[in-house]
């Protein structure tokens, strides 16, 4: 396994596939690092000489991913929920935020079914 950024990434996959193993690139981002150092993206990773992964590396090290861009994240979802706004609110109650319906659907983000009893009526 090659490793970028602390990720091991898979020799046995293409170039492309193999760097959306990182957290933080996609296939579009991950067309573009190769393409920048004039990598091939076709090939696979286990082709790749030393001065090429050293390249992919140092692209790959300008960019924000994995750990830092997951606080990053939180810190902004954290400041929505300080501030009070709707999409803040709908975090913190643990429910869709881009306008989904939940009254029949959304079990991902409220999670597994909360049955309620009904009141047994008292006998006369």
């Amino acid at each position: 396994m090659a490793r970028i950024s602390g990720i091991d990434i898979p020799k046995n996959k293409r170039g492309v596939v193999a760097l959306t193993y990182i957290f933080g690139i996609g296939n579009s981002r991950a067309k573009k690092i190769l393409a920048s150092v004039k990598v091939d993206e076709n090939i696979k990773v286990s082709e790749w000489d030393d001065k090429q992964t050293g390249k992919i590396r140092e692209e790959v090290s300008k960019l924000k991913i994995e750990g830092e861009l997951k606080a990053e994240i939180q810190t902004n979802i954290k400041r929505l929920m300080d501030i009070g706004c709707y999409r803040g609110i709908r975090h913190r109650s643990g429910l869709p935020l881009r306008g989904q319906h939940t009254k029949n659907n959304s079990r991902t983000r409220k999670g597994k079914r909360k049955t309620v009893a009904n009141k047994k009526k008292a006998t006369k």
